[in-house]
C-alpha cells in the first residue's frame, strides 16, 4: 500500500444507514470517539446508497491525496467505488467496522501509520 507519508488522511464514516450491517455498539463508540477527537470527519449516511446514485463525493474522495474509509469489507467497500464508476487508488485505506471493535478501529483511524487492512473474512469466535 503506498501512501503519502507526513499527510494526515481523510476520514471518512459511514454509518450504514440503509443496509444496517455494522454492529450498532461498534458504530457509536466509534463515532463517539472520533467527535471527541480533534480531527475532522466526514460523515456519510450509507456508501451503498451513495454508490446506488453515482454520487459525485466517491469520485472525490479517491481524488485526495490520503483518505482512510470506516466501513464495512474491503472487497465490498472496493466494489461500491468501482460500481459507481471511480475505482479506489492506493491512496485509500480501509478500516472493517464489521470485524473490530470500537476502539480498534478508532485506533486505526486515528493512527499516523498507515494502516493494513482487516481481513474481508470474519475471523472466529
Amino acid at each position: 500500500m503506498t501512501v503519502l507519508a507526513g499527510t494526515s488522511p481523510r476520514i471518512v464514516y459511514c454509518h450504514c444507514a440503509f443496509a444496517q450491517v455494522l454492529p450498532k455498539d461498534v458504530k457509536q463508540g466509534v463515532l463517539e470517539q472520533l467527535g471527541a477527537s480533534a480531527v475532522d470527519v466526514e460523515c456519510v449516511p450509507d456508501l451503498c446508497e451513495m454508490s446506488a446514485r453515482r454520487d459525485p463525493l466517491l469520485a472525490e474522495l479517491v481524488q485526495s491525496p490520503r483518505v482512510r474509509i470506516a466501513a464495512c469489507y474491503p472487497r465490498a467497500v472496493r466494489g461500491l467505488f468501482t460500481a459507481a464508476g471511480c475505482s479506489l487508488t492506493n491512496n485509500v485505506e480501509i478500516v472493517n467496522l464489521r470485524v473490530l471493535n470500537a476502539d480498534d478501529a478508532t485506533r486505526a483511524l486515528l493512527s499516523p501509520e498507515p494502516v493494513m487492512e482487516t481481513a474481508d473474512v470474519e475471523t472466529p469466535a
